[in-house]
């Protein structure tokens, strides 16, 4: 891949993140790469490619570090319902 494909696709990452308020697994699966490749764009990569884009990124990858807990116990319970 290209360094300019790279870097549209980070960018582009970045941009639907911010806008859709969606985690690193949804936006993985919205723009077609995996959710590895979507944490090192947003986390390493755009830091370089765009720093002010980085700085709106940052608190929401935080944001969603912090609630994917309560997600996934969530997420648990309502598994456990449905097998009842």
């Amino acid at each position: 891949m290209k360094k300019d494909e790279i870097r549209k696709r980070v960018i582009d990452i970045a941009r639907y993140y911010i806008n859709n308020e969606t985690t690193v697994r949804a936006t993985a699966k919205k723009i077609g790469v995996s959710k590895t490749t979507v944490h090192n764009d947003l986390r390493k990569r755009l830091r370089e490619i765009s720093p002010n884009l980085f700085s709106l990124v940052c608190p929401k990858l935080e944001k969603n570090a912090l609630e994917a807990p309560r997600r996934g116990g969530l997420a648990l319970q309502k598994k456990k319902k449905g097998k009842k």
